[in-house]
C-alpha cells in the first residue's frame, strides 16, 4: 500500500463514472469504500483488490442505511480523507404530460441522498487532515436543456449546496469539489435518443476526475470545449441559442 494512500468513500460505485473511478483509484492505491444498490460490481472489485476495498452496498435514499454505512466506516476506518458522491440518476421530463412524481423522485436521488451521505461523511472528515468533499453535479447546470428539468433542477440544487457548504467548511479546512461532466458513455445516457456533443468514455472521464483530485480544485469540469460552447450559449439570445445547438448537435453527427 502507497504511503499516499487515501481512505475514499465513493458513492455510485457500480457502474458509469463511478466504477470507472472506483478502479482507478484502486490502481493508485487508495483504500475505498463502495457504495450502491447493487452489490455484485462492488465485490468483483473488492476481489481484484482485496486489501484496498470496503463493501458498504444500500439504498442511501433510506436514513437508516447510511448511518449504518457511516457506523461501519467508523469502527473500520476512523477517518474519511475524501468523501465522492457519486451517485444519482437521470429522468427527463415531457412537457406535454410534466408530473411532479418525476421532480421528486430525481430530486430525492440525486440531492437529498447527497445530503445524508454529507451528514454521515462530515464528522469522519473532520478526523482526517487536508480532508476532501466531493460531488458530482452536471454540466447541464450551467444552461437550461429541453426536457432536462427534472435532472437539471437537482444537479443546480446539488451544486448550490456544494458551493455554500465550500464557505462553511473552509475554516475547519474541508476542501470541496464540485464535478461537472459533460456527456459520458453511461448506462443512464445509453437511453437517450439524442445527440450528445464531444460525449467522453468513462474510462476517460474517471482518468480526468482522478488525476486533478489532488489539487483539490474548485471545479473539475469537462470536456473544456463543450462547457465553452455551454458557457456561450447560457450567454446568447434565445434564437441564437436554439442555432448554436443545432450546430453543435450537427458537428457530433459528423465526426
Amino acid at each position: 500500500m502507497s504511503a499516499f494512500s487515501k481512505r475514499i468513500w465513493l458513492t455510485g460505485a457500480s457502474s458509469g463514472i463511478g466504477h470507472a473511478l472506483a478502479e482507478r483509484l484502486l490502481r493508485d492505491g487508495h483504500r475505498l469504500a463502495l457504495s450502491a444498490r447493487r452489490e455484485e460490481p462492488l465485490r468483483a472489485l473488492a476481489a481484484r483488490f482485496p486489501d484496498q476495498v470496503l463493501v458498504l452496498p444500500g439504498d442511501l435514499n433510506e436514513t437508516a442505511e447510511v448511518n449504518a454505512i457511516a457506523a461501519h466506516l467508523t469502527e473500520q476506518w476512523g477517518a474519511l480523507d475524501c468523501a465522492i458522491l457519486n451517485a444519482g440518476t437521470c429522468e427527463y421530463i415531457d412537457a406535454s404530460n410534466f408530473e411532479a412524481d418525476t421532480v421528486e423522485r430525481v430530486m430525492r436521488t440525486n440531492l437529498f441522498s447527497a445530503s445524508h451521505c454529507i451528514v454521515a461523511a462530515l464528522p469522519l472528515l473532520r478526523q482526517a487532515e487536508s480532508a476532501h468533499l466531493v460531488g458530482v453535479a452536471s454540466a447541464v447546470t450551467y444552461v437550461p436543456l429541453p426536457g432536462a428539468g427534472a435532472f437539471g433542477a437537482s444537479k443546480a440544487a446539488l451544486r448550490y449546496l456544494l458551493e455554500s457548504l465550500r464557505v462553511d467548511l473552509a475554516q475547519e479546512g474541508i476542501a470541496v469539489t464540485v464535478v461537472s461532466p459533460g456527456f459520458v458513455d453511461t448506462p443512464l445516457t445509453e437511453n437517450n435518443d439524442f445527440p450528445m456533443p464531444m460525449r467522453w468514455s468513462v474510462g476517460k472521464a474517471a482518468n480526468h476526475i482522478a488525476d486533478r483530485l489532488d489539487a483539490r480544485p474548485l471545479e473539475i469540469a469537462f470536456p473544456g470545449p463543450f462547457i465553452a460552447a455551454l458557457g456561450l450559449l447560457g450567454r446568447l439570445p434565445a434564437r441564437l441559442q436554439l442555432a448554436l445547438g443545432k450546430w453543435l448537435a450537427r458537428k457530433d453527427r459528423d465526426t
